[in-house]
């Protein structure tokens, strides 16, 4: 049984690399989410029947209720609430290595042979692990959800109040190891731990949320990896091993993609309002443009591409501009998307949405392969974007975006952007490109005027 077991942890290991790998490209995203869900339940199975902890009845019970629940939770979470289950998730993931840690430390803490080295080091990170990417999840939660305000919150003697709060954890730890029976010491570390995911989570500012969502994600994968040692349960290892450096990798992409490093985005408190004439620079004249006018615009180009944005999400226009773009083509209109890294709220987010509403993966273009095309496009269609098309990225060195690679969207012929007010985006700093000759504001909801602009379309051809 014991090998059969362990055939069964390497088949899965197997499927969660080829999940992986089938998660690189767009087409074959969902074929990896279902050869990665085939590893876990077939881990999962292997594990109870292994332990003896339920019967074969008891574990199709628990997969229907899960299967049920899981269902239910991806029919009524819309779109935009993504990147909030996924902070959910990723609190979830420390809370269980974090549990399972502790539940272990007062289990074996009591036995004769107590516990050995490896066991005690692997307790302590999970905890310390575990209840960073806890805590720290679910205060991202918060700020996606705006329960807690999207800015960074900082206090004076933040960071050293961080670093000593570090310093008397690996203290306490030395202390475990010199008295593993004492509960009191674990107790230090759980709290510092909880507190640290607070701490470490609350500066960091709404623009840096992509970023924040994809560590904590490492952040749980790593925490699971620990509680495979404690476990000693080698898929859990090898799991956690590819979830925390995936994550990582994830990480370093997002933080390239906004020209910043990962210890700035931790450390910088990014996302703050910067006043003052430099930041502000003088005030903007825009120029508005109607449905009609819009139409016309679609309907005399020869080459588009639409910019899409959080905003988007919210008005759920993706299924609208999907009809754009077949009035568009049926103009032979060259149509495409082009997708900024860090576009949305968490990573990958305007290709789901994108997805959702059947909108072919050759039309998604990077950021990388589309940006020298911009100055040869007739117009381009921003949706619910702001920060990633900011022209004060190349121009405006007291911006705090200054440096970060943006959409050219300002080098096209004709602009028009589809917002519903003048509102600052997230990262909570002016969009220069709403004053320049070629911008055009569509003002409204996105999915309304959207709308009207297809009517038009439809009433000229």
């Amino acid at each position: 049984m014991s090998n059969l077991v362990q055939i069964a942890y390497l088949i899965s290991s197997i499927l969660f690399i080829l999940g992986i790998k089938f998660l690189g490209k767009t087409k074959d995203a969902r074929k990896g989410n279902v050869l990665s869900a085939v590893g876990m339940l077939l881990a999962i199975v292997a594990t109870l029947v292994n332990l003896n902890l339920a019967t074969f009845p008891e574990m199709l019970a628990c997969v229907l209720l899960g299967g049920v629940i899981g269902l239910y939770y991806a029919r009524k979470v819309e779109m935009t609430k993504i990147p909030e289950m996924v902070a959910l998730f990723n609190g979830f993931g420390g809370l269980a290595s974090f549990a399972v840690a502790l539940s272990d430390f007062f289990l074996k803490s009591q036995l004769i042979e107590g516990l050995d080295t490896v066991n005690l080091i692997s307790i302590i990170l999970s905890i310390l692990i575990g209840g960073v990417t806890f805590t720290g999840s679910m205060v991202a939660f918060l700020k996606l959800d705006g329960k807690v305000s999207g800015q960074p919150i900082t206090f004076k003697g933040q960071h050293l109040i961080n670093l000593m709060l570090l310093i008397v954890f690996v203290v306490a730890a030395v202390l475990v190891f010199l008295n593993p029976g004492n509960p009191l010491f674990i107790a230090v570390l759980v709290v510092i731990a909880l507190v640290l995911g607070i701490l470490t989570v609350i500066p960091i500012g709404g623009a840096d949320m992509p970023v924040v969502i994809s560590l904590l994600n490492s952040y749980s994968g790593m925490a699971a990896c620990a509680t495979g040692f404690i476990l000693n349960n080698n898929v859990l290892i090898v799991a956690g091993s590819l979830v925390g450096a995936s994550g990582i990798i994830l990480t370093q992409i997002m933080c390239k993609a906004m020209n910043r490093s990962l210890v700035n985005v931790l450390l910088g408190g990014f996302g703050q309002t910067v006043s003052g004439p430099a930041a502000d620079g003088p005030q903007i004249v825009i120029k508005e443009v109607g449905v009609e006018e819009a139409a016309l615009l679609f309907d005399s180009a020869s080459s588009v591409i639409v910019v899409p944005g959080y905003g988007m999400a919210v008005a759920q226009a993706q299924h609208v501009i999907r009809e754009l773009m077949e009035q568009c083509e049926k103009r032979n209109i060259d149509f495409r998307f082009a997708i900024h890294p860090v576009a949305g709220r968490m990573p990958g987010h305007m290709n789901v949405l994108l997805a959702e509403a059947n909108i072919s993966y050759d039309k998604l273009i990077e950021m990388e392969a589309i940006n020298d095309d911009f100055s040869n496009t007739d117009l381009v269609f921003v949706v619910g974007a702001n920060d990633v098309v900011n022209p004060a990225a190349r121009t405006n060195p007291a911006s705090p975006i200054f440096g970060m690679p943006i959409l050219n969207a300002d080098k096209a012929r004709t602009v028009i952007v589809s917002k519903r007010s003048m509102g600052k985006g997230y990262a909570g700093i002016e969009n220069e490109l709403f004053g320049y000759p070629n911008c055009l504001m569509l003002f409204g909801d996105a999915k309304q005027t959207i709308t009207k602009v297809v009517g038009e379309m439809k009433e000229m051809s």
